[in-house]
């Protein structure tokens, strides 16, 4: 028999093999529920994310500039919901069935990156943010404290510093959060809450009666914002615009004169820079020399236009907004950051936004922590989990450089100005009018309109046209185009250039393929 001191003692590493292997001789049972070792099968999970990569790769990443693809797979919804099974088990599938179901997802899918895809105020695949969504996805973080965000909250206030630079401030704050509607929400509230601090604790009541001026082409969330902070959409003013749709200075101070004279309390003027249908911009300056004689805080809505503040040659059309209080600017629009990346920047530097936001949760935001807790900067959103939205426009910042998004914005205009020619010169092509961004609104008269009267029948058959392609379009798979009516104007179609994928080539199809389309109409 060996004595103590002949027994070798195992290395760390032994010691950790041996803790890591459960017992079955010694399994602890609570509750009938074994404990012992973990309970997934961790090989089989590999396997199965390294196959689903295989198949993301093959057929979202490879095929998304293809043109020969089609842009969507349409089915009706009945038909949809009997193609994919939708119905969750008392047991689970297995891989193999998880990767047909992953290959019908993809495949019945709008695939948003396609060169033909032009149909929202977003489309295209960027490589470098698409890396970082991977990687934020496999490292599921949470930007709320730097224990456990660390590079994501330094990514984010580096992102948010370069930012506040291209709007012109010396210094200010910011937070990413989810959509532009969102950011337009922390504008109206914070606004609200420099004007009557009082309300974070003692709420509505006793209240004036608060008034808010957006322009008449502003984004619903405005209304949705009023609505949701208990200001109600009866206080939403809406300042008429110009025939291009840019808010009118003297309309809106004529209505803050007219609030103020009916009792209520103006504390806001909301700013549009590239509304969403006709891509106007509001006077910046005018309406920033109201607001400093009537003492009320400027928000500016960039969520669409903010991204021409990346170039020198078309960042004139946001000229002023450096005179804002608050910008929303979306960078997954024109520089395809990916769905979501959302960013509220504020120039007030006094901590207005914790001030406004903070519940001071002592369990997550502890004073006495081990490093500066002024990292820890959650408690100046609204949520508490955060996705690291910011990484993404970071990544691909850090790919292209700053040289590189002008690129893109300058590229997506330019392209935009070759539609609008090639427009004027092709029968059947009518221009609502001469844009001024990415935003091209027109009419597709086909030949057995031509020669009709514009009075109210040609019109009313007009109207009928635009809805007609589009069905076409969609079951066709050909390519995808917005359309709508907009105050007072029939069905029209509105196409946004963006991804850099989108060549000549695919200007030239979209008008092509329209007038195949609708000529037999």
């Amino acid at each position: 028999m060996s004595s103590d001191s002949d027994r070798q003692c195992p290395v760390d590493g032994d010691i950790d093999q041996q803790e890591m292997i459960p017992s079955k001789k010694n399994a602890v049972l609570v509750d009938g529920v074994v404990l012992n070792g973990p309970t997934t099968d961790a090989k089989a999970g590999e396997k199965f994310v390294e196959e689903a990569c295989r198949l993301i790769m093959e057929e979202v990443v490879l095929k998304a500039t293809d043109v020969n693809e089609k842009v969507c797979e349409w089915r009706p919804p009945e038909q949809l919901k009997q193609l994919l099974d939708l119905e969750m088990r008392d047991s689970g599938e297995p891989p193999h069935k998880l990767l047909e179901l992953c290959r019908d997802v993809i495949h019945y899918s709008v695939k948003t990156n396609h060169p033909r895809f032009f149909n929202q105020l977003y489309a295209g695949l960027d490589y470098y943010s698409l890396v970082a969504r991977f990687m934020t996805e496999a490292l599921n973080p949470s930007v709320y404290t730097y224990e456990v965000s660390p590079v994501f909250l330094l990514v984010e206030e580096a992102v948010l510093k370069k930012m506040i630079e291209f709007i012109g401030w010396k210094e200010g704050d910011g937070i990413f959060n989810p959509g532009g509607s969102v950011s337009n929400m922390y504008a109206m509230n914070l606004a609200r809450y420099k004007y009557c601090p009082d309300i974070k604790e003692k709420g509505l009541s006793g209240l004036p009666r608060l008034i808010l001026f957006t322009s008449a082409e502003c984004h619903y969330s405005m209304k949705k914002a009023a609505s949701f902070l208990g200001i109600g959409t009866e206080n939403v003013c809406f300042v008429e615009t110009d025939g291009r749709g840019k808010m009118i200075p003297e309309e809106l101070e004529k209505q803050v004169w007219q609030a103020r004279k009916e009792g209520a309390a103006p504390f806001l003027v909301c700013a549009t820079s590239g509304t969403t249908v006709l891509g106007a911009f509001d006077p910046l300056d005018e309406i920033a020399d109201i607001c400093e004689r009537h003492s009320l805080w400027l928000h500016v809505d960039a969520s669409w236009g903010g991204s021409a503040l990346m170039s020198r040659k078309h960042r004139k059309l946001l000229h002023g907004i450096h005179r804002a209080d608050s910008v929303a600017w979306n960078p997954h629009k024109m520089l395809m950051a990916g769905i979501q990346c959302c960013a509220l920047l504020v120039k007030d530097k006094s901590d207005l936004l914790k001030k406004c936001y903070s519940a001071k949760a002592s369990y997550l935001f502890q004073q006495d922590k081990f490093y500066d807790v002024s990292y820890d900067t959650g408690d100046k959103s609204i949520q508490c989990s955060r996705r690291p939205d910011a990484f993404k426009f970071w990544m691909t910042w850090k790919a292209l450089g700053t040289l590189g998004l002008e690129e893109r914005v300058n590229r997506a205009l330019a392209l935009s100005r070759y539609l609008v020619d090639e427009i004027k010169k092709r029968e059947g092509f009518k221009l609502l009018m001469e844009p001024e961004y990415a935003n091209i609104c027109f009419w597709y008269i086909p030949p057995s309109l031509r020669e009709m009267e514009e009075g109210p029948e040609f019109w009313a058959k007009l109207n009928l046209v635009a809805p007609a392609i589009k069905e076409r379009m969609m079951k066709k798979g050909s390519l995808m185009l917005g359309y709508q009516p907009h105050r007072g104007k029939v069905n029209f179609f509105r196409q946004v250039v963006i991804s850099p994928q989108v060549s000549r080539e695919d200007i030239d199809f979209l008008l092509d393929e329209i007038d195949l389309l609708g000529k037999d109409m």
